[in-house]
């Protein structure tokens, strides 16, 4: 990337200071015409007033009712969440890929990040294309930084015409040593012919942690076929057992690769090219388990010494043999000594009657050694490495890059069909992600009860997946979904809206392309806000009932607790004050004169209130928004408007140099 004057003068003593240290230091520095402004373009985004569409929203007075689609642009969106700040549990999201077709840029954000427009596609033939992605992705980057709580974590997908750019995008956001891992998943699978050198089979979901020493990634679920592969013949007490499970380990030392011989042939079993996984103490104790007595002895076949039957027959190592390529030495003279036939008849016994050691020798007696791993110690989930490997780990997870078939992840087919099955043809979405993909991930990275959000939701896969891991794992997630669309379609309410809400009623398109219920609902339910004009004092106290009520229960948070006590369910009652309530069933109260505008708290008003109170059954403390207070008690928790609606907001009355703009 290049660095020119201009870009050097926008910035501050600090930056200038910061970007010399790593130029002497020798390390990489991003740089590109229009940084220092993309930089700090989100200083200027004013959070919008939210109206809440009734029309719109479905089943949110439902228990699982707690999530939200939000129609607006994506960065003031955030803005807006500003009780959210910091309480993301999980980003997942899928920006426009800069294909020449999905890429939208509004030349004014450079200037005022407040206009709603989505701009113009950027086409391939744009020589700017490149920088003005990057000015796009890099507010909205730290704006996601911002959402997460310190041990959140953000997955976002990517194919190679931004991966790199992107890349160098995160490390200097989240830092690089906040990389978990870079998933390579299989987008198809069949190669295209319209490729002149390699065909792209995949694409990429860079996985970065707020701070990577407190994220935690989660096991995958187990799959039945590993179950399957455990079982009990010998009615082992500490129950099912691994069917052939390895002895050997693949980083071989050169003490652990001796001989031992089988109690039930007398042969002599290596461990091939690589060494004994456990250490000879314990392979001794479980090979005197099989009733006869093992010592350790020099068989000259220049390895540590063997762990052989005392006073037993052995067979003679070959000078010419390679015990890599041929790790069992046998001989017929050794099965039929009196020694080994001795040996085998104790054995045996312990293989028909007794609980086998964890060490044996096939079910038979007559394979290679192998070990029994009880289920009980196992992992109670898959590790997810590599093309997800179906084996037990006990080594330490370390994700770095991976690799996802589509039989893993699901295929980009996969998410189109999804998308024709729930809203039949004709969505225009070329692009979509599979569910199984993004269910994986929010497996991986977000707690049973999690909030995720996407502010790309695009066709709204985010949403559905956390519909459907709540119905198969009884977990309770949340989600908050960010869309705008296009100029021509404002698919937020057309297209991500009603994937949601057929997910939740079980409709879909038939054959005939009407939609009917053809699957079985799902639990859920969502708010569906739309961003209206920007937030200041005047506007506030120029709002009507129903649109105060909106910004109130959507921005509001408490200082204890930004979570579970801050979602207000809405009372659609005649009251004059009583508006909402909490989980704890504390009442929510506004305070209006009879000119329809905001009013004050004083003893006339408040023994209203206490009356409504009283009918509706809601709890103290009383949550009251009123202009001013002059009375007072315990049993109010006074909020002032503007004021504290300005402070839910992240702004300021007094200092907010924003305020007195015209819209």
């Amino acid at each position: 990337m290049d660095t020119n004057l201009n870009s050097l003068e926008m910035m501050s003593k600090e930056e200038l200071l910061d970007f010399a240290k790593k130029m002497i230091s020798g390390g990489i520095t991003l740089s590109f015409n229009g940084k220092r402004t993309a930089q700090v373009i989100e200083r200027k985004v004013m959070p919008r007033i939210v109206k809440v569409n009734k029309e719109l929203s479905f089943n949110d007075n439902s228990i699982e009712g707690n999530n939200i689609i939000i129609d607006g642009e994506n960065l003031q969106a955030m803005v807006t969440l500003y009780k959210y700040k910091g309480q993301i549990d999980l980003i997942v999201t899928d920006p426009p890929y800069n294909t020449g077709k999905d890429f939208r840029y509004n030349d004014k954000w450079d200037t005022d990040p407040n206009d709603p427009d989505l701009g113009e596609l950027v086409t391939l033939e744009d020589g700017s294309r490149h920088t003005k992605w990057m000015k796009f992705m890099l507010p909205r980057l730290q704006m996601m930084k911002a959402m997460l709580k310190p041990n959140g974590v953000l997955a976002i997908c990517i194919d190679e015409r931004e991966f790199f750019h992107l890349g160098m995008l995160l490390n200097e956001v989240f830092g690089e040593e906040n990389r978990i891992g870079i998933i390579n998943w299989q987008k198809s699978y069949s190669p295209k012919n319209d490729s002149k050198h390699v065909s792209t089979a995949t694409e990429y979901v860079l996985v970065y942690a707020k701070d990577k020493a407190t994220a935690k990634t989660n096991l995958m679920p187990r799959e039945q076929n590993m179950d399957s592969r455990y079982w009990n013949p010998d009615s082992d007490p500490l129950g099912v057992w691994k069917k052939n499970g390895d002895a050997t380990v693949a980083t071989p030392t050169e003490k652990d690769r001796y001989g031992i011989q089988s109690p039930f042939t007398g042969a002599i079993h290596y461990p091939g090219k690589r060494a004994w996984l456990n250490p000879k103490k314990k392979m001794k104790e479980w090979l005197k388990a099989w009733g006869s007595d093992y010592v350790e002895k020099d068989i000259n076949d220049g390895r540590a010494k063997a762990l052989v039957i005392n006073k037993a027959a052995l067979p003679i190592i070959p000078k010419d043999i390679d015990l890599n390529d041929f790790p069992v030495v046998e001989s017929e003279d050794v099965f039929n000594h009196p020694s080994i036939v001795k040996s085998r008849k104790k054995a045996e016994n312990v293989l028909n009657n007794m609980v086998w050691p964890t060490l044996y020798f096939g079910t038979d007696g007559y394979g290679r050694p192998s070990l029994k791993r009880h289920l009980t110690f196992v992992k109670k989930g898959k590790v997810p490495m590599t093309y997800w490997a179906d084996e037990d780990y006990d080594e330490p997870f370390v994700l770095e890059s991976q690799s996802w078939d589509h039989e893993e992840s699901g295929h980009s087919q996969a998410g189109i069909n999804e998308l024709d099955a729930i809203l039949g043809k004709g969505h225009n979405f070329e692009t979509v992600k599979p569910l199984k993909l993004i269910k994986k991930i929010i497996h991986l990275w977000c707690p049973a009860d999690g909030i995720v959000l996407d502010p790309f939701a695009g066709s709204g896969t985010t949403g559905h997946a956390i519909l459907e891991l709540n119905e198969i794992a009884g977990t309770k997630r949340r989600f908050i979904l960010i869309e705008k669309g296009e100029e021509e379609d404002r698919y937020a309410s057309t297209l991500t809206r009603e994937r949601i809400k057929r997910a939740i009623t079980g409709e879909r398109v038939n054959k005939d392309g009407t939609v009917e219920k053809l699957e079985d609902g799902l639990a859920g339910g969502f708010e569906y806000w739309v961003l209206d004009k920007k937030v200041d004092a005047k506007a506030i106290l120029e709002m009507k009932r129903e649109e105060l009520i909106d910004v109130i229960t959507t921005s509001h948070w408490e200082d204890d607790n930004r979570k579970a006590t801050s979602v207000i369910e809405k009372i659609n009652k005649d009251y004059k004050y009583l508006v909402g309530k909490n989980i704890l069933n504390e009442g929510f109260f506004i305070i209006w004169n009879g000119k329809d505008s905001v009013g004050e708290l004083n003893q006339s008003t408040y023994m209203e209130l206490l009356a409504e109170a009283k009918k509706e059954g809601v709890n103290t403390p009383f949550h009251v928004y009123a202009r001013f207070q002059v009375y007072q008690t315990p049993k109010v928790r006074f909020y002032q408007i503007p004021d504290k609606v300005l402070m839910h907001l992240g702004l300021n009355e007094n200092s907010d140099r924003y305020n007195n703009e015209e819209d």
